[in-house]
């Protein structure tokens, strides 16, 4: 971006060229666009992606419940997992086969993971279900939520960047081959005759 400050020092300058010229301009729309354009567009997708996954989370916790459940055997050994939905650190879930009642009163087992540390036959759990009874997995927190939507608008912003960044080097490019270009006709021109003025050959 060093051709930013050309805006003013080719100003008055007699050797500018008007690709100069314009090759300052590019370089400071694009400055106010990574400034102003990039900043804008991550803020509004990460308040989109906010809102929609706030409505998310009220879908889920709306629609599923804690219920208590009764171990009838464990299935396999306690392991260590992070819950990718939930705002927490690595906790220690356990697989077991439960018992429980759902809201019709019908009974209802399954294999449930859960954190709790008593899973004996007989221990009494808390699992996620949804309105029908059957297991859920544990519905997304507000929190994960706004660290989601920030990671989104983040990115957002990084591809906004370089998106702008690889637009002012695709025209900087153009405008040096045309530059180029024009040289090498002039060139092709005046090279023939070129160090013979003035010398009557």
């Amino acid at each position: 971006m060093r051709a930013l400050t050309g805006v003013w020092r080719w100003r008055h300058n007699p050797l500018r060229r008007a690709t100069d010229r314009r090759e300052a301009w590019v370089a400071l729309v694009a400055f106010m666009l990574l400034v102003l354009a990039a900043p804008a567009i991550g803020w509004f997708c990460g308040s989109r992606t906010d809102h929609a996954l706030q409505e998310s989370v009220r879908a889920q916790q709306s629609g599923r419940h804690l219920t208590t459940a009764v171990v009838v055997r464990r299935v396999t050994s306690r392991r260590f997992v992070a819950d990718p939905e939930v705002a927490t650190d690595r906790m220690a879930l356990t697989s077991v086969l439960a018992r429980w009642h759902a809201p019709d009163g019908t009974g209802r087992s399954a294999v449930v993971t859960t954190a709790s540390r008593d899973t004996a036959p007989g221990a009494r759990v808390r699992v996620w279900t949804d309105r029908e009874g059957d297991p859920a997995v544990r519905p997304m927190d507000a929190p994960t939520a706004h660290t989601h939507a920030a990671l989104a608008g983040f990115g957002a912003a990084l591809l906004a960047v370089l998106l702008i960044e690889c637009v002012r080097r695709l025209i900087v490019w153009r405008m040096v081959r045309r530059r180029y270009d024009l040289l090498d006709r002039a060139w092709a021109k005046a090279g023939p005759d070129w160090g013979r003025t003035g010398t009557g050959s």
